[in-house]
């Protein structure tokens, strides 16, 4: 059974098709000005400094796209802006002042050359189904090309109501949009997979949530926003030939590799396996809670997105939960692999279709690629494992050493993050700063007799101890770091931010005078509750 989970069913079954009893279809196709007409990249670049918007998604998937403007800010001011992101991805940000800047990426001033639009997506909810969801307080600019010719959505997020918003406001706060700047660029230079932040803009209004708080608009960057939920919209309402303009438009963009495979969207269902797998794999090494994997939120590309009530673990536990919301646990850290799985299947049952036109016949061959998920986690999980631990051999009992040391570390109450950081310096003949996480350490030390017998297996490894620091980090987005940085933000301080944004830059080099960013809070901070907020 992959660890660590808490529950792991053997099979995910899959319906022969995916319906929706009573369900009305809607015609949701989007005219979007100008789509059909390529304007001179050096035209936009002299008016705007911008790259070139395209809309590929909305040309080739007609139904998932709504044209629509954003609200835009009265006085929209520029909080934070990532230069680094905005070169690559062909914006001449120093050519414009904080101003123009703000009102760009507030969605206040945008030139004719950007049609920006609001994606429709379905979704499973903490495992309800909900038909029509889509971006209800968001909207993609356009598809940009890099400098690297990767393509990218840009996104606003908070930027106003949108046909979507089934009764809200549109809107974000400064604090849950810095949260997903902070952790999404953590997450980044973890090296796990994530959407970018690219800029904050404080909006100058006022929005209600339990309190009257400021309001912000977050650009973020993915190389889509296309989820289990967008094929599941189409699906849901029997639109076979749009689920197949998705599936192609998806296996073009994301999996070329597979076009011409004898089934491609089998292939599309492994794929997107793989690539989640992966991801789920790192979140787990890394002591990170999404917080809600719905199907809404799960990347085909096999990106993080949708921050929201995330977070990091301190204490190691399976059963942590951050989200106010998830009261069942049903998205606690150790239950991320199997939901992952779970999720597949979802989107694998929207495929039947076109994977045979034999449904019984669809729903086996899909079965069986779902079921590949978890063989594929393992060894992922397996693989990031040994290398935390310093083992650049493979041995059988690779598995049960690392399983073990997790069940040590949720005995013992250690933090996640350290105990694998310190175990640098155990190697180094510095026991104590280990052994000082736990509340008895009478069992780490027996595991650590085990993991350095193991070593001893492998040829002689000079530099092991410097190899593990440059996998195990010594800074992750520390919760009480994260709410002193939003707290001050709100406040209009932007010093604690950029502090915790320059330490996480480079979360593996030690940086003199920043211990308080690697270590959690004194007594600890078991009961973090994070809230549902861009």
């Amino acid at each position: 059974m992959p660890p660590p989970c808490k529950a792991w069913p053997n099979r995910f079954p899959l319906r022969k098709g995916f319906q929706q009893p009573g369900l009305a279809v809607e015609q949701m196709a989007a005219h979007i000005p100008g789509m059909d007409q390529k304007t001179p990249r050096d035209i936009l670049a002299e008016q705007a400094h911008l790259p070139r918007f395209e809309y590929t998604l909305a040309s080739d998937v007609p139904g998932i796209a709504v044209a629509q403007e954003p609200e835009g800010a009265d006085e929209p001011r520029l909080m934070a802006l990532n230069a680094t992101l905005a070169e690559v991805l062909g914006f001449d940000a120093g050519a414009l002042d904080e101003t123009a800047l703000a009102a760009f990426f507030s969605g206040a001033q945008l030139p004719d050359t950007v049609s920006p639009v609001a994606l429709a997506y379905a979704g499973h909810q903490f495992g309800n189904f909900v038909p029509r969801l889509g971006d209800g307080r968001a909207h993609l600019l356009g598809e940009v090309v890099d400098v690297n010719g990767t393509r990218r959505d840009v996104q606003l997020k908070g930027s106003g109501r949108t046909v979507f918003s089934r009764g809200g406001d549109g809107r974000a706060a400064v604090g849950p949009v810095l949260r997903e700047y902070i952790i999404s660029e953590a997450m980044h230079a973890l090296g796990i997979p994530t959407t970018r932040s690219l800029a904050a803009v404080a909006t100058g209004e006022r929005i209600f949530r339990e309190r009257l708080l400021p309001g912000a608009v977050l650009t973020r960057v993915a190389s889509s926003h296309l989820r289990t939920g967008s094929f599941q919209y189409f699906a849901a309402r029997g639109d076979k030939p749009a689920t197949k303009q998705l599936a192609d438009h998806a296996i073009a963009r994301h999996y070329p590799e597979i076009a011409g495979s004898e089934n491609p969207y089998l292939e599309l269902v492994r794929s997107v396996g793989r690539a989640q797998a992966s991801l789920v794999a790192k979140w787990m090494h890394a002591g990170f809670v999404h917080g809600v994997m719905n199907t809404d939120n799960s990347s085909i590309s096999g990106e993080t997105i949708d921050y929201g009530p995330c977070a990091f673990m301190d204490r190691h536990s399976a059963n942590t939960v951050f989200s106010s919301i998830d009261r069942q646990e049903r998205y606690a850290y150790g239950n991320q692999p199997p939901i992952a799985q779970w999720n597949l299947a979802r989107l694998a049952e929207t495929l039947i279709p076109l994977i045979h036109d034999d449904p019984d016949k669809a729903v086996d061959m899909a079965t069986d690629a779902v079921g590949e998920f978890a063989s594929v986690y393992k060894a992922e999980w397996l693989s990031g494992m040994r290398s935390k631990l310093g083992l650049y051999s493979e041995r059988d009992e690779d598995f049960k050493l690392a399983t073990d040391l997790l069940a040590t570390m949720e005995e013992g109450g250690a933090d996640h993050t350290l105990t694998f950081r310190h175990l640098s310096d155990w190697l180094r003949g510095e026991r104590e700063p280990l052994r000082s996480l736990f509340i008895d350490p009478t069992r780490l030390d027996s595991w650590a007799e085990r993991w350095q017998a193991r070593l001893l297996q492998e040829a002689l490894v000079e530099d092991r101890a410097d190899r593990m620091e440059r996998t195990n980090p010594l800074y992750i987005p520390r919760n009480h770091k994260v709410e002193e940085a939003l707290a001050a933000a709100e406040g209009g301080d932007m010093v604690p931010f950029e502090k915790i944004m320059a330490v996480l830059a480079k979360p593996y080099e030690a940086a003199v005078g920043f211990d308080d960013y690697a270590t959690p809070p004194a007594g600890g901070a078991d009961d973090y509750v994070t809230f549902c907020g861009t």
